[in-house]
């Protein structure tokens, strides 16, 4: 069989001696064939043997249709042609040959009609096995009709109909009225001919398929999954929307002349493409078969076995993602049960009271700087920050804001931050006051219009909701409801359900008074602005922003650049604190240190994880130093491609600069065997020493700037030693400033042996300090200043050529 396969001759209806007799029913009784025009020589060519006498006679079924035709070449007992006998014995013969091979034919129709449905009740199977996976249920269902119908390769097209992580915009836009789109009914191509060119000229609608599955016929099986929007001039996808927009079955019997090889990666001939329905008749896909094996278009038993296989698909699909939906559903409620049992939105009383209170102005807040400081604020005045800024942009005249709705909101925005120990209220009110002092101060507002500024406002403010102090990965990890609900950006998705949930209720809602296009366009800036915060979605818009800075873009008005420029602004607003004054700059980062150390606690109790170097509590000395990396990678490039855009953001570029001197200055430091992260105050690192037997007081060793003038000499004593000093140090000596910065009883604090050797000064005091002590101390000090050692009878000093001095001096009293 396999060789009788491999050396068929195919012969077109029609066409020679055996396509004429089929077409026309009419046995041909050929004498001389080399003499008739429609006999084909080229298979005696091939084959070598000569024919001369042809006989030819039509095969017919038991209701006179033709089912082949039987042919017989060359008399054998010499004569030249076959005679009326030959004719009658030929013809009864096949008359029983008729009948066998319609009883074969019949045969093989039951067999594989017992084929199709047991492989019907094997995928109606496999739906309701599969259901919790759609992946795994579309691959069952592509192989089985790939097996099925032996065709190389399968495809499946599938519409987004928000069963998924829908977008919340599109939540938002929906309206109780607003007309629901419906697909055109499904209906057969009747004619056999397919005009391909008019599909390809046939203008679709908007359907886009977000998820593209493919199966080929290889041994691996293997399911290739993409995004079909990179390949959108596809000439498949383009079939694909031709039979999603008409809802025809179309089988296209050679479309090579039109798919290049290159274009699909393999070589295609022929093509069935099928509607693919749900339960409700509703259109939710397209399935693909190309190339049948047999290298034959495929035939209308093909298409209804297709269809049978589409409605299954369609069923087993559509069941599919609402279990995911229902999964998710169920996530989400958890997540909204969480949050309810924690936040509530502000009370009347309250938002009475600061509708009642007095607004100070912009310049007592100090908005306008980028050196704006919120540690002297309560917590009442940073609900006033927040209105101020809203007032002074004019926001709550424009868009006819209510103001006691103002003030609540405002209310329930701090309400719905959690007590975490930086991701809280007070770093959303300083990423909307830099964004305020960016508008402002840098002038940003000629680029915005008024709906953009107050949707940087909001999204600002609104930024951090419901921050738990842990981070997208840590939320992954622990397979939180959030993570089963948002796979991507868990947490800022989660930012703006809660932002959209506080607006949702009752005396909340800001944008009340914008029309049905405004309300879409202000949510859809704060979405991707509240998004724009993580930095994985930084590193992917940086490129693109830098990119066009450098082609000298100057237009932001086109609505890609300016969701693009909003989205680095609202990172530069973000990390901005890097950018405040050194004493405000080193106070946030121990605050981001500690938030950061709860979480790597929380990986080693929950998930036995070791967790990465700056959430690791045990390596808190290495922070400088990865605050010098932080501030290289992401903060320095940032700013400064901003500065250079738009030169009134220089102050941020320069806080930046000269905060990374400090941090450097403090991993240097640490190189030389210090802390600081123990102290309050962190630019001048301490150490201890061992308690002294004889005296209950021990003294810190101080690590001063270079002192180039004895005046500017400074010890840390408590104020009874200072007042000794004071009266000693007369006749022109220099007092001793009076200014605790460490003093402590009885401890012997050490927390870093594997550090480098620390100096260690042993003296016996006695009651009273004098002046001539002093002035040896300060002459010990000169000395090491320039590089000697210090030398006295009462104390000894033991250096470690490893410790690098670098004009710094460790005085001791």
């Amino acid at each position: 069989m396999e060789k009788a396969k491999s050396e068929e001759i195919r012969i077109p209806f029609g066409v020679g001696v055996a396509g004429t007799v089929a077409q026309t029913k009419q046995l041909m009784n050929i004498q001389n064939a080399y003499e008739d025009p429609r006999f084909n020589c080229n298979i005696d060519n091939r084959t070598g043997y000569k024919t001369n006498s042809i006989l030819c006679v039509p095969i017919c079924n038991y209701e006179g249709e033709v089912i082949g035709v039987a042919q017989i070449i060359n008399k054998t007992d010499g004569s030249d042609a076959f005679t009326e006998h030959d004719i009658q014995i030929f013809q009864r013969y096949l008359t029983f040959c008729g009948i066998g091979i319609q009883n074969a034919q019949l045969f093989e129709l039951s067999v594989q009609e017992f084929e199709r449905n047991q492989m019907l009740l094997n995928l109606a199977r496999s739906i309701f096995e599969e259901q919790n996976n759609l992946e795994c249920l579309v691959t069952k269902i592509m192989t089985q009709a790939r097996d099925l119908l032996k065709c190389e390769r399968c495809a499946v097209f599938l519409l987004d109909l928000n069963c998924c992580e829908a977008s919340h915009l599109k939540k938002i836009e929906e309206r109780p009225k607003k007309p629901i789109k419906e697909y055109k009914p499904i209906c057969k191509r009747k004619d056999s001919v397919v005009n391909i060119e008019e599909i390809f000229a046939y203008e679709k609608e908007d359907i886009q398929f977000p998820t593209f599955f493919e199966l080929s016929s290889n041994s691996s099986d293997d399911l290739i999954t993409c995004n079909n929007h990179d390949n959108k001039d596809s000439r498949l996808l383009q079939i694909a929307k031709y039979v999603a927009s008409t809802g025809q079955v179309v089988n296209i019997e050679n479309v090579t002349p039109w798919v290049s090889e290159t274009e699909s990666n393999f070589f295609v001939s022929c093509i069935l493409c099928m509607p693919i329905l749900n339960g409700q008749k509703k259109l939710i896909g397209v399935a693909q078969l190309i190339n049948k094996e047999t290298g034959q278009p495929f035939t209308e038993s093909d298409i209804s076995i297709f269809e049978a296989f589409a409605i299954f698909c369609g069923l087993g699909i559509h069941n599919t993602r609402m279990y995911e939906n229902a999964c998710k559903l169920m996530a989400k409620q958890k997540v909204a049960l969480e949050c309810l049992s924690y936040h509530a939105t502000a009370t009347a009383e309250d938002t009475n009271k600061l509708v009642q209170d007095i607004i100070p102005s912009a310049e007592f807040y100090n908005l306008y700087s980028f050196k704006f400081i919120d540690f002297d604020l309560t917590d009442d005045d940073t609900c006033k920050t927040a209105i101020r800024m809203f007032l002074e942009c004019n926001l709550v005249q424009k868009f006819q804001i209510p103001y006691q709705v103002l003030c609540k909101w405002v209310l329930s925005v701090k309400k719905n931050y959690r007590p975490v120990k930086y991701h809280n209220w007070r770093h959303a009110l300083n990423v909307a006051q830099t964004m305020f002092a960016v508008l402002k101060t840098a002038k940003m507002e000629q680029f915005m219009n008024d709906l953009e500024i107050l949707g940087l406002l909001v999204a600002c403010l609104c930024h951090d909701l419901d921050h738990r102090g842990t981070n997208n990965a840590f939320q992954s990890k622990i397979e939180s409801p959030l993570a089963i609900l948002y796979t991507t950006s868990t947490m800022e998705h989660h930012h703006f359900d809660q932002c959209v949930m506080i607006l949702n209720s009752d005396g909340n809602n800001i944008f009340q008074a914008l029309s049905p296009d405004d309300y879409r366009a202000v949510m859809k800036i704060v979405e991707n602005s509240i998004l724009s915060t993580d930095l994985a979605m930084y590193f992917k818009k940086k490129n693109c922003f830098m990119e066009l800075v450098e082609n000298g873009e100057f237009d932001w008005q086109s609505e890609e650049k300016k969701e693009l420029l909003c989205g680095i602004l609202m990172s530069a607003c973000d990390v901005s604190a890097i950018a405040k004054p050194w004493d405000i700059q080193h106070k946030m980062a121990k605050l981001v240190a500690d938030e950061f150390f709860d979480q790597g606690d929380l990986e080693k109790l929950q998930l036995n994880e070791q967790p990465v170097a700056m959430m690791d509590r045990e390596r808190k000395d290495e922070l400088p130093q990865m605050q010098v990396g932080f501030i290289d990678v992401i903060c320095l490039p940032l700013y400064k491609v901003l500065a250079e855009t738009f030169p009134w953001m220089q102050p941020l570029y320069d806080g930046t600069l000269e905060n990374r001197k400090h941090w450097q200055d403090l991993a240097e430091k640490v190189e030389m065997g210090l802390t600081w992260i123990d102290h309050d105050v962190i630019e001048k690192p301490v150490e201890e020493f061992p308690v002294i037997p004889k005296k209950d007081i021990e003294f810190t060793v101080q690590t001063l700037r270079k002192l180039n003038d004895k005046n500017n000499l400074n010890l840390d004593l408590d104020a009874t030693s200072t007042q000794t000093l004071n009266s000693n140090f007369s006749n022109g000596s220099t007092p001793i400033i009076n200014r605790f910065t460490s003093f402590r009883r009885y401890k012997s604090y050490n927390k870093y042996p594997k550090t480098r050797t620390h100096h260690s000064f042993y003296k016996e005091h006695k009651n009273s300090f004098e002046s001539p002590k002093m002035e040896k101390a300060k002459s010990s000090s000169e000395k090491i200043n320039s590089g000697s050692q210090i030398s006295s009878p009462n104390e000894k000093l033991s250096t470690t050529p490893a410790v690098k001095t670098k004009n710094k001096i460790c005085l001791i009293m």
